[in-house]
């Protein structure tokens, strides 16, 4: 048989087989996180009406699951608080218990787990607070005390905000709540909207600084992007660095890039994001990771941080069917 004629069959065969059994296996989380333990990443995102899935790599590249314990998910809606709009979890570990803070109805809430895999529950089903609209939790504890950030909706815009959490995530500590920034630049608000978007709040701190990584504009918008603000105190005050975006659709040639998290490993600083689908297409959000670099001597000598497109790429798994 000539070589011609073989290849011919093989390119036949392959478009005859069914296009479920060549179908994406893009991850397709919107809002992730992840969690790094003991040479395990842990993938959770905004991608079902009835919990949070998980799934795990050891390598960053190549994922499995999804891999919860209860059929797929690390925390399933009726072991919890709210019962739709499970968005925008993050997973951290405190005192040998994991915990896990998340959006549902759009109010913060914080469940627990003995493992990442789950099950996170609650003893009693309730949000941090429930006199206001808040989304996106991020939980940050710095020399013995522990820190929620989240956006307040509210009063034409979405801002991002800092509180103290009691010593047993329940509530609010009274009187601590701080605005850290809202969107006042361009870029921030690009088509100019009445309701302005600051949002997707991930800290970290680097020698003395603390970071606050955060997202702008709606996240329909092509032109959702990436930039962050630095201060000497969890509490703010917070100085936007003057060359945000950091990360927009013109560095990695995607548009929605955005909220995010930033974790470090052996690798050191990486950045986990969404896309949209495509850039004809909004939903369902694909999941990314970029690697984080830093440059030295910036402004008020804190780091410069820069994202490298070269090290961009998708996430993809061998996923699981739940039929959820």
């Amino acid at each position: 048989m000539r070589i011609e004629t073989l290849f011919g069959i093989i390119i036949l065969f392959i478009l005859t087989i069914p296009q479920g059994c060549l179908r994406s296996d893009y991850i397709k989380l919107g809002d992730p996180t992840i969690f790094f333990s003991q040479g395990t990443y842990y993938l959770y995102g905004t991608g079902s009406k009835n919990g949070f899935e998980v799934y795990i790599s050891k390598d960053k590249k190549h994922w499995s699951g999804s891999a919860g314990v209860e059929n797929g998910f690390a925390l399933r809606k009726e072991d919890v608080y709210g019962n739709h709009g499970f968005w925008a979890p993050q997973v951290f570990q405190h005192k040998n218990m994991f915990y896990l803070a998340y959006t549902a109805n759009e109010h913060v809430a914080i469940a627990q787990s003995e493992s990442p895999l789950g099950p996170f529950v609650q003893k009693e089903k309730k949000p941090i607070q429930s006199n206001f609209k808040q989304i996106d939790p991020y939980v940050f504890i710095d020399a013995g005390k522990i820190y929620l950030y989240y956006v307040k909706v509210a009063n034409g815009g979405n801002r991002i905000f800092v509180s103290e959490l009691n010593s047993d995530f329940s509530a609010l500590k009274s009187g601590t709540s701080v605005q850290c920034i809202e969107a006042t630049k361009h870029w921030e608000n690009v088509e100019n909207a009445n309701w302005s978007v600051i949002e997707g709040p991930s800290v970290f701190k680097l020698n003395s600084k603390y970071y606050l990584i955060y997202s702008a504009n709606h996240f329909k918008s092509p032109d959702y992007s990436v930039g962050y603000a630095v201060a000497d105190s969890p509490m703010g005050p917070w100085e936007k660095c003057n060359e945000n975006p950091i990360l927009n659709r013109q560095l990695v040639n995607f548009n929605g890039t955005g909220h995010g998290d930033i974790f470090k490993d052996a690798d050191g600083w990486n950045y986990v994001f969404h896309t949209h689908f495509s850039n004809k297409k909004v939903n369902p959000r694909k999941t990314a990771i970029i690697r984080a670099e830093w440059s030295e001597n910036y402004q008020k000598a804190f780091k410069k941080l820069n994202f490298d497109p070269e090290s961009f790429y998708y996430l993809r798994a061998n996923k699981k069917n739940n039929n959820d």
